[in-house]
């Protein structure tokens, strides 16, 4: 378990000569799974889509045309647990911008209310270094989210 967790951070010395621990990701900084709430088990086989904001506006305007706004990231289907696959490379310092994912919830149910599901949040520059865990609660015709850790 030592050895494992070496590769996972490094030791550096300072210019006081104390040692110190630099983390590094060893997942991307923007994951998501999706949770089933009216069969009470985890979604496989949902569609996911990452997508920031790089449009003309520095943010989309609410109730305007976004053609062209968004630049995709990356894509993935949630596996058994519901979790995705990678949707973005593991980087330690993310983009500030606007994110958004979007979940093909009509393909996963589809006599359900809801043909797709998009969450769009914001990352500052403050928060760079964070990790933002997004997840989808879902049923047929219902689904919220949080940020999750």
């Amino acid at each position: 378990m030592s050895i494992i967790s070496g590769h996972l951070t490094t030791t550096s010395e300072s210019s006081s000569g104390k040692a110190s621990q630099i983390s590094t990701r060893t997942r991307p900084p923007i994951t998501t799974h999706v949770l089933d709430v009216s069969r009470g088990s985890p979604a496989a086989g949902v569609e996911v889509c990452l997508e920031i904001w790089k449009g003309t506006q520095p943010r989309p305007l609410f109730g305007e045309p976004d053609v062209g706004g968004w630049v995709f990231q990356g894509s993935s289907t949630t596996d058994a647990d519901g979790r995705s696959g990678q949707l973005m490379n593991i980087v330690d310092v993310v983009n500030p911008g606007i994110y958004r994912i979007s979940f093909n919830t009509g393909k996963y149910c589809p006599s359900g209310f809801f043909p797709c599901v998009s969450i769009v949040f914001e990352i500052k520059e403050s928060q760079n270094r964070e990790h933002f865990h997004v997840p989808l609660l879902f049923s047929p015709f219902s689904f919220t989210t949080y940020r999750g850790s």
